[in-house]
């Protein structure tokens, strides 16, 4: 192999093939080769030993919302890439929406990407959004390099994107079917919410109350009929409710493209656990209770449930008020999905090649991420070391969120992340950071 930079050698290196003692050739920014564990090596190739650390495929978060323009208060491109990388993230890709302006225009798109460029650790990609007023601008957006286009079926949270009803949402998914583009959507019914009590106040059994699964089920139903009559390409955000799992088999036995993600919090976190007041347990789905857990692990393992993404969505820490009614809703978790997500995967049984698949390959797949993903020949060589035993206690002041308002506050975690590695050159090792080198990927 001529040209080698370097090479990681562990005793478990996580490959499609499965986790094997092996050496990570790097070349160029790619994998050059996955050799034996004892295999010789040119004179003078670094190698960098890793010992029984794990060594995976950098992680892929399709779920993010930097909010930068407009609402850095809240996040943004320097803080969340510093925390992507220190969970092992090595690509993630921005939702349209907290910031402003919202992407949902090509010259938004340049605003957000000038934006960017400058102060990512990471890579870094952007999804575009669909309104009721921008059909025209879905086709440019497309050819101007976004991954796809999200849209609401509710209400957002936030007044410059609100939502599409079943005649917009087919106007939308019409355009976007024509360049066989993607449509991810925040699937809950607004009129299943409408029907559902309403009880402000700071008891968790009151907000769940208020976001039955129903109008997940409801609004996943309908999307999944247009999907089929229009022959288009959708993806179920943040899927909380177990119950929409048989809809969405039938859908895809019956030929409809669609796929499905959920979340760590979702996978991790129970209604149960939740005391009164604290929202900073509060998303939109919510966090539902422990059958309905069991029942999303179920969708996991038999592969309905595609992937495992953070919905990373933070706000100040005034805005996540006492009152479940007027809270912020949005889990902060970029830094600690992969210990929460592996915490509980390897109880029930899972191994670091399911959470790999996931976290990692799963997100690349459907973000078309082809050099993303895996550790295999031609991918680029992002990497995270992880110590899968090592446990630790969620202390906030040490996330690299800009607002540390967490779920995970004292939670007892494994996996460790000892370092992550961009394109072959090591961006955090043990807490300290390299300079920002990520670059702004456009769909290709």
């Amino acid at each position: 192999m001529p040209g080698l930079e370097r090479v990681l050698r562990s005793t478990r290196v996580v490959t499609p093939s499965g986790t094997r003692a092996a050496q990570v050739a790097v070349s160029g920014g790619r994998v050059a080769g996955v050799l034996p564990y004892d295999a010789p090596l040119p004179a003078g190739v670094p190698v960098e030993e890793l010992g029984d650390a794990a060594l995976l495929p950098g992680l892929v978060d399709t779920h993010v919302h930097v909010n930068d323009p407009g609402r850095t208060d809240w996040e943004g491109f320097w803080s969340a890439t510093r925390a992507a990388a220190a969970g092992g993230v090595t690509t993630l890709v921005d939702m349209p929406l907290n910031s402003l302006p919202p992407t949902t225009t090509p010259a938004h798109l340049k605003a957000k990407r000038d934006t960017a460029r400058p102060r990512v650790h990471v890579d870094v990609g952007f999804w575009g959004g669909a309104l009721a007023g921008n059909t025209g601008e879905l086709r440019p957006l497309h050819d101007a390099g976004v991954f796809g286009f999200k849209c609401f079926l509710s209400p957002s949270g936030v007044d410059e994107f609100p939502p599409l009803d079943q005649d917009q949402l087919a106007v939308a998914l019409a355009e976007i079917a024509r360049f066989d583009g993607l449509l991810i959507v925040h699937a809950e019914d607004p009129h299943a919410l409408d029907g559902a009590p309403q009880r402000p106040g700071p008891r968790y059994a009151d907000f769940l109350a208020s976001r039955p699964g129903e109008a997940e089920n409801r609004a996943i139903e309908n999307l999944v009929g247009q999907a089929a009559r229009l022959g288009a390409r959708v993806h179920v955000l943040h899927l909380s409710a177990a119950s929409a799992l048989p809809a969405l088999a039938a859908a895809r036995r019956g030929g409809v493209r669609v796929t499905v993600e959920s979340c760590p919090h979702f996978l991790t976190l129970a209604a149960e656990e939740v005391p009164d007041g604290a929202t900073e347990f509060k998303c939109c789905p919510p966090i539902r209770e422990a059958a309905n857990q069991d029942a999303l692990w179920a969708g996991l393992a038999d592969g309905t449930i595609d992937c495992v993404v953070s919905d990373h969505s933070p706000s100040t820490a005034a805005l996540k008020t006492g009152d479940f009614a007027t809270a912020w809703g949005g889990i902060s978790s970029l830094q600690l999905g992969l210990p929460a997500l592996w915490t509980e995967a390897r109880r029930r049984g899972h191994t670091l090649d399911d959470v790999v698949r996931w976290m990692s390959e799963a997100p690349a797949r459907l973000a078309g991420l082809t050099a993303k993903g895996a550790i295999a020949p031609g991918r680029d060589a992002d990497f995270a070391v992880l110590d899968p035993e090592a446990a630790f206690t969620v202390d906030p002041a040490a996330l690299q969120h800009r607002n540390r308002v967490t779920a995970y506050a004292g939670k007892a975690l494994h996996g460790v992340v000892r370092s992550t590695w961009l394109r072959g050159r090591r961006i955090l090792h043990e807490g300290v950071y390299a300079e920002p080198s990520g670059l702004l990927l456009e769909r290709r």
